[in-house]
């Protein structure tokens, strides 16, 4: 075990009396030493109940014969950091995550590792760890909220931010707006539907880190406390039989992922998260890769933010063992999971209680799956599309750009009724290095939403989007204007085409033009010049390497 060397002989008599400060008992140096990694905190809705989660994964470890020693790390709410110079910290803080938990387990030479998370970027930073520390580690995400219910109808992350455009539009009275306010986010767990929390959630477990059930089993569920319980049993054994992520981190594991997030329409954050822990994980998983499965993927659950169903509903017609079961002639069935079993034996004996929720084959919501990659001269590296969420009438698009360098400067637009049917909105020097941090963009694309511009206005940006987001809204554009990439040159007017079917993301100028104005480009100042996010914008790649850290 790694942990002998912090224990064994009598040059570790000091660490052996520190162990023992800690209520280590002689006997227990016998034992697996296991560290949990939890991201409790008290201003994260995801995660304010993870506390009383790491009580059942300590209780499962120590009846398998493991002792168990619980660590912190950071965790932050995307919708509290949203619209502010707090979502330029969103995405950076996964590396972070990472880095503090590597730093953690490799100080204390732990021989096992719960990763216990719930949210956007905590669960792919987890994730990311698990991949590069490589010692047997298992995933426990808090599970999902229930739904809030305003006069019939659920309510949630997305009908709040909605709400603020459909004030603006005088669609909706001040009053109504708190009445939803109030509502709309009824308890702990990760937002309601296939949201990034949820949709990273879901990888977890189509991947083979997360026991099968845990993604959808929610918050307040007995459910979620009792698969607490048997992953802290499971990291037990995992140690003893020594399995660990890079048995189970294969290309055909990431392919597995993917197939179940184009079937479930999950967000195109994935693309960023999958990609940066594919590269922890030494996999080679190209952002082709992505479209080519969307392609012969369907989209067979209609989840909420784009659809009518949330993960209570999910969970009740079987939660992802059964979407994975629909799924079986696509899936490498072979691939191995933290049960110490392939994919087919964990879900064999699913059973599919809705078929509403989960679509068979032959009647999907979509024939093909949720995300769409794009390319063009204007993202020769590519861009990301949740097809799933665009309306049909938008799948094809050509319009003038409405150029901003700011998600600010769009937002003030966008609410003065500044945008015209038909706009094409840019939203440049928000990527990775340009934010810095590739901050989402849910408020200005919620803002379209709810003044009623979903199916006449595009947005463009080289930032991202909150799986929240609805509307032909293409992210992730690659090279971002930082790093000099063709965004950084278009010009207000200029004619944007956009043709999903085809995934062409293109600028109506000649390559003459094209070459002219990269050559007098110029980059601009850092926006934030101190600092971690100051240090992040040298080192950070464009989203097509999935935001990572360039290696040294």
């Amino acid at each position: 075990m790694r942990s002998e060397v912090v224990k064994r002989g009598v040059e570790r008599a000091p660490q052996r009396s520190i162990w023992k400060c800690l209520g280590v008992t002689d006997e227990d140096f016998d034992k697996p030493f296991i560290g949990i990694a939890n991201s409790f905190a008290e201003s994260v809705p995801g995660h304010m109940h993870l506390n009383r989660l790491a009580k059942y994964i300590k209780a499962g470890i120590r009846s398998a014969g493991g002792v168990p020693f619980e660590f912190n790390t950071i965790a932050l709410c995307d919708g509290i950091a949203m619209g502010h110079i707090g979502m330029h910290y969103s995405l950076p803080s996964r590396e972070i995550i990472a880095d503090s938990i590597e730093v953690v387990v490799e100080a204390n030479r732990f021989d096992g590792l719960v990763l216990l998370t719930n949210c956007d970027k905590i669960t792919p930073g987890m994730m990311m760890a698990a991949a590069r520390l490589n010692i047997p580690s298992i995933v426990v995400t808090g599970g999902p909220m229930l739904s809030g219910v305003y006069k019939g109808r659920k309510v949630d992350v997305t009908s709040i931010f909605e709400a603020v455009g459909e004030v603006t539009a005088g669609k909706m009275s001040e009053e109504e707006l708190k009445k939803i306010e109030d509502i709309a986010f009824p308890g702990s767990g990760s937002c309601n539907g296939m949201y990034t929390a949820n949709t990273m959630a879901c990888i977890a477990e189509s991947i083979g880190l997360s026991l099968p059930g845990c993604a959808s089993s929610l918050a307040v569920s007995s459910q979620k406390a009792r698969i607490a319980k048997k992953s802290g049993e499971r990291i037990v054994h995992m140690v003893k039989e020594d399995l660990k992520p890079s048995d189970i981190l294969t290309r055909e594991a990431f392919e597995n992922a993917i197939v179940v997030d184009m079937a479930l329409g999950g967000s195109t954050n994935a693309v960023l998260h999958l990609t940066a822990i594919a590269n922890e994980a030494k996999v080679s998983l190209p952002l082709e890769i992505f479209d080519e499965i969307a392609r012969r993927t369907p989209h067979i659950c209609d989840m909420r933010p784009a659809g009518p169903h949330d993960l209570a509903e999910l969970e009740a017609a079987g939660g992802i063992p059964a979407v994975m079961k629909i799924l079986k002639n696509i899936l490498h069935l072979d691939a191995m999971t933290v049960t110490g079993r392939s994919v087919w034996e964990n879900i064999k004996d699913a059973t599919v209680y809705d078929l509403e929720v989960i679509r068979p084959l032959d009647n999907p919501v979509h024939k093909q799956g949720g995300i769409a990659v794009l390319k063009g001269n204007l993202a020769p590296n590519g861009a990301v599309l949740k097809v799933t969420a665009v309306p049909p009438k938008m799948l094809t698009h050509r319009g003038p750009a409405r150029v901003f360098n700011s998600e600010e400067e769009a937002m003030k637009a966008i609410l003065n009724k500044e945008i015209n049917e038909g706009d094409v909105i840019i939203i440049r020097y928000e990527g990775p290095k340009g934010g810095p941090g590739m901050r989402e963009m849910l408020s200005p694309t919620a803002a379209i939403a709810g003044m009623g511009l979903v199916e006449s206005v595009a947005l463009l940006t080289d930032g991202r989007f909150s799986g929240a987001t609805r509307g032909l809204c293409i992210g992730h554009i690659s090279p971002e204007a930082a790093a000099g990439g063709p965004i950084a040159v278009v010009k207000d007017d200029d004619e944007i085409s956009i043709d999903v079917p085809k995934r062409a993301l293109n600028i109506k100028i000649d390559k003459e033009e094209m070459r002219r104005r990269l050559s007098v480009w110029k980059p601009k100042p850092p926006k934030i010049n101190k600092g971690y996010l100051h240090r992040y914008s040298f080192l950070v790649q464009s989203a097509d390497k999935g935001g990572t850290f360039r290696t040294p």
